[in-house]
């Protein structure tokens, strides 16, 4: 199609035909195969292991790509993978990170796991995910996930062969003779076999599939959604689903001539499908800069000079990193770009306004969700961006704004503007099956087969999706329900502001009082009373006012750049419980806040004196937060 404006844009394209009939491949080989005829010699993939515009990069072109993906799927299949077999690869950014998950899906299922993980959460994915396979890195300078990876095989009892990327690959002498040198040692304390991953592709041929593709529909990838503590959920995807996101990047984003310079990891699921997916059916060309991508030692510095070399038209953000990247000045030749593709968490409107001033490019804000193999809405290319919102749902997307009662029980539809939970229906949708664990699909569909998103939002008259926080982020004071979204957009107003994250801290009265963190721009010099005061003159609601605000060097975040609050409400209930401790004369202080699966967030005690235990029991008794003694 020619434009994406409007809303009736998007209902022509449903009204051309049912998704059910739209021609478009049942499998991913058949998938990939279609873009390996369609555009063969075009470059495909890029990656270069260190940030500098003039450092090495490699490229490989749709053809190899497509032989490399069809040796990596004969592999797993030696490896006794089969379609019901889980291929988990624990692994920053790089060439064969995109090889295996496609290789992956098309031989079993492919299972990204977050590297950043500590080895017990990495190990309880595997266990879930019941891996056959896992791919990872071979020890490497500077990074710990090959350790990781061995620590967490062990007590993974489904696992038999662990295959390893080297990094020192993609190094050039002297650096690259440097690194057997300075290699960490890794052994690993399992009894699973190992194996060289690009000496074991090799071998393997490239012309063909050894076993016959799927016939059609399966489930291909679980993705577990967040992690960084506690079990994550992990989430089912099919083949519908990835092609459905990549069908819509190549109908409304993605051409052949783009450039897509995406510093994203591959183990979520906004480079995995909006960005993968959709490069893959329109055969334009992805680049990975550096395997940690916006973490990548030097990306944020060389970010700018990253477009020029590369002559990005696109590139792919969130608004944390818009945020760094607004405190560098834009030092290279830009003009290559056409838009910025933001999603993961929302986009506050004063980053926005700042990003269009320093670059003269659009910002297209976007919505997805894990649950929901990602892409739910979009701010339209071609037309009115409404900034604040998440754009226009997609096509054969269907969302509904439905208020619940305390059971559960949809009680009524919102109207126009009316803020009540986002519940869509889309082909990324698996219904009644979302997640791994069976118990954990219980009441997380509205009627049947609109997935309840946990996210509150609205839509306004022309049908634009505006999100306004999570139900389960709310702040409730005293019966009061504050959206933290509020204040955090009030302090990033602030110029010395760079991030904010707004919580609800305990308190014996109100249950809740809502508090706020803060990390400030770089060189920025303002106090938490200053902030204090700015809020009370930006913050119109009086409720929301924070109690609190404390300053930060870094706010916790997460590997694509959300603002990680189970990390900061820890930090308030320590700080809460310590204080009344104190004021109430009781000998203990909280060493740490940990959380268990029935009773939430816990606070663990110890005893600095003798205490009165009936006390002190009567004191946190106040608050709504469990405590407990340390172990």
């Amino acid at each position: 199609m020619s434009a994406y404006a409007t809303a009736a844009d998007r209902d022509a394209i449903e009204r051309e035909m049912p998704w059910a009939e739209r021609d478009v491949p049942a499998t991913l080989y058949r998938f990939l195969s279609e873009t390996r005829d369609a555009h063969g010699p075009r470059p495909a993939l890029s990656f270069q292991l260190l940030s500098g515009a003039a450092d090495p990069a490699r490229t490989l072109t749709w053809n190899e790509v497509h032989a490399k993906v069809t040796q990596a799927a004969n592999l797993f299949s030696s490896l006794g993978v089969t379609a019901t077999d889980t291929v988990a690869f624990v692994l920053p950014n790089c060439l064969e990170t995109a090889l295996v998950l496609i290789g992956g899906a098309v031989a079993g299922i492919a299972n990204p796991v977050n590297p950043l993980l500590e080895p017990e959460q990495i190990s309880a994915i595997l266990r879930e995910t019941k891996a056959k396979v896992v791919v990872t890195l071979r020890a490497f300078p500077k990074t710990d996930v090959a350790q990781k990876v061995a620590e967490a095989v062990r007590f993974a009892p489904d696992v038999k062969t662990v295959l390893e990327v080297d990094l020192n690959g993609y190094l050039t002498p002297p650096k690259s003779w440097i690194v057997p040198l300075v290699r960490p040692k890794n052994r690993p304390e399992h009894d699973r076999r190992v194996l060289n991953f690009n000496r074991e592709l090799a071998r393997q041929r490239s012309d063909a599939l050894n076993v016959p593709d799927a016939t059609g529909d399966r489930v291909a990838a679980y993705f577990h959604t967040g992690g960084t503590t506690g079990m994550p959920k992990v989430a089912q995807h099919k083949y519908s689903g990835m092609i459905y996101n990549g069908w819509l990047g190549a109908q409304i984003l993605f051409k052949r001539e783009d450039v897509v310079l995406c510093p994203l990891p591959l183990f979520h699921v906004f480079a995995a499908y909006p960005v993968l997916m959709s490069v893959i059916a329109s055969g334009a060309h992805l680049v990975l800069p550096t395997p940690a991508g916006y973490r990548g030692e030097g990306v944020m510095d060389n970010f700018w000079k990253l477009v020029e070399r590369w002559k990005a038209t696109f590139v792919i953000t969130v608004p944390t990193a818009i945020s760094a990247l607004m405190q560098r000045k834009v030092d290279a030749d830009v003009s290559s770009l056409k838009l910025a593709f933001s999603g993961s968490a929302p986009l506050p409107p004063e980053l926005y306004r700042r990003f269009e001033k320093a670059t003269g490019v659009t910002i297209l804000e976007g919505y997805g969700l894990t649950e929901a193999t990602c892409l739910v809405s979009i701010n339209p290319p071609d037309g009115v961006k409404k900034i604040g919102s998440v754009g226009l749902p997609f096509p054969y997307t269907h969302v509904r704004i439905l208020h619940f009662d305390a059971a559960h029980n949809v009680t009524h539809e919102c109207g126009v503007d009316e803020v009540g939970e986002i519940c869509i229906a889309n082909p990324g949708v698996f219904e009644g099956s979302t997640y791994t664990e069976v118990d954990k699909n219980h009441g997380l569909f509205a009627e049947g087969r609109y997935l309840r998103t946990g996210d509150l939002g609205r839509l306004d008259a022309d049908g634009f999706l505006f999100i306004t926080g999570r139900a389960k982020d709310l702040i409730i004071r005293g019966g009061h329900n504050i959206d933290p979204a509020i204040i955090e957009e009030a302090l990033a107003g602030h110029d010395a502001v760079a991030f904010a994250g707004a919580i609800g801290q305990p308190d014996a009265f109100a249950g809740e009082l809502p508090c706020a963190y803060v990390e400030l721009v770089a060189g920025a010099d303002v106090s938490a009373e200053e902030l204090l005061a700015y809020a009370r003159d930006h913050i119109h609601e009086r409720a929301a006012i924070p109690k609190t605000i404390e300053i930060m060097d870094e706010l916790p975040k997460t590997a694509v750049g959300k603002v990680f609050k189970p990390e900061l409400r820890k930090r308030a209930i320590t700080r809460v419980y310590n204080e009344a401790l104190r004021d109430a004369g009781l000998a203990a202080e909280v060493v740490a806040v940990v959380e268990d699966k029935k009773r939430g967030l816990v606070a663990k005690l110890r005893r600095t004196g003798e205490v009165d235990a009936e006390k002190l029991a009567h004191k946190l008794g106040e608050f709504t937060r469990p405590w407990d003694w340390e172990d």
